[in-house]
C-alpha cells in the first residue's frame, strides 16, 4: 500500500530508489536483498537524501513512530556513504562547532560508564548496591545534556523551518529527545530502587547508549551537514548568540561575542512612538519593559498559529530564544504532545472555550500554566496568550498581611 503513493511524488530516480528501498525496509522485506537491489543508489546517499526520505514519508501520512521503527537500520546501510560526504567542519567558536564539541565532552563521559559496567562482576549484593550509588550520579550528570536538546528544538530548529520545505524530519528528531528523556528518568529511578535487578538495569543502559549515541551519528551525519551549507555565517552567529540562553553542557561556557543582542536591536523595528489608547499613553520601549517586569512568562500565537511575541523576565521558567518568533506553534512542541495543543486551539477558535490550565511541580517549584483565548470587542479571535507563573509563594500564603513588611 506504500508503493502506491510513490506515483505522487515528485522524484528522480536516484531518489525513487532510496525511498523505495526505506518503504522496504518498513515492510520488514529482506534487508539483503533490498540493499542489493538498490545498491547504486545507497553508495550515493548524501544527508540531504535522508531528509528527503523522512520528509515524503510525512507527505505519504506515515507518522512519526512508524519511522522511528527503522530509521536506525536505515543510516546503518546508509552510513558509508553519510560519513564519505564533503562538508566544511564548523570553525572553531561557531554554533555548530559547539554542538559537535559538547558530543564530544558527552561521549567521554558515556565512555568512562562503560568502563564502570565492564568492571562489575555481578556476584555481591553489596557490590551491586555500591554500583548503583555509583552510577546514579553520573546519570543525575547526564541530565544536564538536556540543554543540547533544547537547544536544537528552540534555536536551531525554528530556523530550518523558516528556510527550507523538508523540515518535517525535526519533528522524528524530537521524538527521539523525548525517547532519551524518558529513558534516563526511567534509570534513574532503577538505580533509586533497591529492588531493581542488575539484568533489568544493565538491559535499560543498553537502550539508553543504543539512543544517545544514535543521536550524535543523526545529528554529525546529517543535521549538522545540511544545517552548515543551508545557513550563512551571520545565520549561525545569530544562533551562537541565541544559544547562550540555554548554557553548554560539559564544556567550558565560552566568551559571548562582541556582537551582543542588544547592539543587534539597533537594526530592529523599533517604534518610539506612543501607544495611545483610551487606558494608555505609553511608548512601545515602556510597553515591553512593562512586559518584562510582569512575575509571568508570556507568550502570544496568533489567529494564525504563529509566534508573535514572548516576553523576557530575568526568571523566566521556561527558556525563549528569538528563534521561535514567526514559527507555527504546532512545531514549537513534540509529535506526541501536539494534539493538545490543537484540541486547545480549536476550542478556542469555535469559541467553545475561553481557557485552559494545567499545573505541575518542576525542581521543587510549584507552577501554574494558563491558556486564553484573545478576542476582541466583537468576540472576534485574534490568538493564544500563554502564561506561566511560579506560584509557589502564593499557593502558600494564609492569613492576610494589610501592613508595609519589607522582606
Amino acid at each position: 500500500m506504500l508503493k502506491t503513493s510513490l506515483t505522487n511524488q515528485n522524484l528522480n530516480k536516484h531518489q525513487e530508489d532510496l525511498l523505495a528501498f526505506s518503504l522496504g525496509m518498513m515492510s520488514g522485506e529482506d534487508g539483503t536483498e533490498l540493499i542489493e537491489k538498490y545498491k547504486e543508489a545507497i553508495e550515493k546517499v548524501t544527508p540531504f537524501d535522508m531528509v528527503m526520505l523522512e520528509d515524503t514519508q510525512f507527505r505519504m501520512g506515515i507518522g512519526v513512530t512508524e519511522i522511528k521503527k527503522t530509521i536506525n537500520k536505515v543510516i546503518n546501510v546508509f552510513f558509508k556513504s553519510l560519513k564519505s560526504f564533503q562538508w566544511e567542519s564548523p570553525k572553531e567558536g561557531t554554533f555548530l562547532y559547539f554542538l559537535m564539541l559538547e558530543n564530544r565532552a558527552f561521549e567521554f563521559k558515556l565512555n568512562k560508564v562503560k568502563q564502570i559496567l565492564k568492571s562489575y562482576k555481578g556476584t555481591e549484593e553489596l557490590e551491586l548496591r555500591d554500583l548503583k550509588k555509583e552510577l546514579l550520579n553520573h546519570f543525575i550528570e547526564f541530565k544536564q545534556f538536556e540543554s543540547h536538546y533544547v537547544k536544537k528544538e528552540n534555536v536551531l530548529s525554528p530556523c530550518i523551518e523558516k528556510k527550507r520545505d523538508d523540515y518535517r524530519p525535526l519533528k522524528v528528531m524530537w521524538s527521539l529527545h523525548d525517547d532519551i528523556r524518558k529513558k534516563i528518568n526511567l534509570l534513574i529511578g532503577l538505580l533509586t530502587s533497591e529492588k531493581s535487578t542488575w539484568q533489568i538495569i544493565n538491559k535499560e543502559i543498553g537502550s539508553y547508549y543504543f539512543l544517545v549515541f544514535g543521536m550524535i551519528q543523526k545529528e554529525e551525519l546529517v543535521l549538522y551537514p545540511i544545517a552548515s551549507k543551508t545557513f550563512s555565517e551571520d545565520e549561525l552567529n545569530d544562533m551562537h548568540i541565541q544559544s547562550f540562553e540555554y548554557g553548554f553542557p560539559f564544556i567550558e561556557t565560552p566568551v559571548k561575542p562582541d556582537i551582543e543582542m542588544k547592539e543587534k536591536q539597533r537594526s530592529f523595528n523599533y517604534n518610539k512612538g506612543l501607544i495611545q489608547t483610551e487606558n494608555s499613553e505609553i511608548t512601545v520601549e515602556q510597553a515591553l519593559l512593562l512586559f518584562n517586569h510582569l512575575p509571568v512568562d508570556i507568550t502570544f500565537v496568533d489567529e494564525n498559529d504563529t509566534v508573535k511575541f514572548f516576553s523576557n523576565p530575568k526568571n523566566r521558567l521556561f527558556p525563549r530564544s528569538p528563534a521561535i518568533i514567526g514559527r507555527k506553534v504546532q512545531n514549537c512542541h513534540p509529535p506526541e504532545s501536539v494534539h493538545v495543543v490543537e484540541e486547545i486551539i480549536k476550542a478556542f477558535k469555535n469559541g467553545d472555550r475561553d481557557m485552559a490550565q494545567f499545573w505541575l511541580e518542576l525542581n521543587n517549584r510549584f507552577i501554574l500554566i494558563q491558556y486564553f483565548a484573545v478576542r476582541n470587542n466583537e468576540n472576534k479571535y485574534y490568538g493564544v496568550l500563554e502564561v506561566s507563573q511560579d506560584v509557589t509563594e502564593i499557593k502558600n500564603l494564609k492569613g492576610e498581611r494589610r501592613l508595609l513588611e519589607w522582606e
